[in-house]
């Protein structure tokens, strides 16, 4: 007769012939609106300080670094996070005049278990409600899932964030919950909320950006004619 003991308890399933997944490669990401481009310091960070010094304070607020007092701090950020191992950071280029206009990148990359995070968003005034901030993210999310084949796909920001809680809403991002006092940052205490998208969530979720993304959804004015999350 068969006894029940601690083998006998709930595990996860299986997954099988699982592989640890590739480190992104840092090449170019291809879009319609716009072009992710790993960022070269030389290249990049002149034009990316002056479009980023150009927004409000408040665009900065709930960023961990900033605003830079002048190019040599920003470019001894650049160098300090390009150097990190599990970050990869691009800038995000105006497709027709290859001008930087942003930044994002991946960070927290876990080839093993096949986790990765988006981050370090910063949009210039330029890059703000365009087709290609959105294209941006959905350039990141097909590369992390289509080309790589990360499982879980993650954006993490303060609680007090609303404008970025409502953006991962937006994404198609998943709300998980909220770390409490996960950080002090700028001297203030810091409760991240925590959304994600899953493999077997992204189809979906991937429909619905092609959609959107298609000029036939925008009038002769670029305005959007239906809403992402429609």
């Amino acid at each position: 007769m068969h006894t029940k003991n601690e083998f006998d308890q709930p595990v996860g399933r299986e997954i099988h012939n699982w592989e640890t997944r590739q480190y992104p490669a840092k090449m170019d990401i291809q879009g319609k609106y716009c072009v992710l481009s790993p960022i070269d310091i030389k290249k990049h960070a002149k034009p990316l300080f002056q479009v980023l010094h150009d927004n409000p304070g408040d665009s900065w607020t709930y960023l961990p670094y900033g605003p830079f007092e002048s190019i040599i701090h920003f470019k001894s950020w650049l160098k300090s996070t390009i150097s990190e191992h599990d970050t990869v950071l691009y800038a995000i280029l105006d497709v027709k005049t290859k001008s930087p206009i942003g930044i994002c990148s991946y960070l927290r990359i876990n080839p093993e278990h096949g986790v990765i995070e988006v981050g370090h968003l910063h949009y210039s005034q330029s890059l703000k409600r365009t087709p290609a901030a959105t294209e941006a993210m959905y350039l990141m999310m097909c590369h992390a899932f289509d080309d790589m084949g990360y499982r879980r796909y993650e954006w993490k920001c303060n609680s007090c964030n609303a404008p970025s809680r409502r953006a991962a809403e937006r994404l198609g991002f998943t709300f998980e919950g909220i770390f409490r006092q996960h950080y002090v940052l700028k001297n203030r205490n810091r409760d991240t909320a925590w959304f994600s998208i899953l493999d077997s969530e992204w189809p979906a979720v991937k429909e619905k950006f092609i959609k959107w993304l298609s000029p036939s959804n925008f009038d002769h004015n670029g305005c959007q004619l239906s809403k992402l999350g429609e």
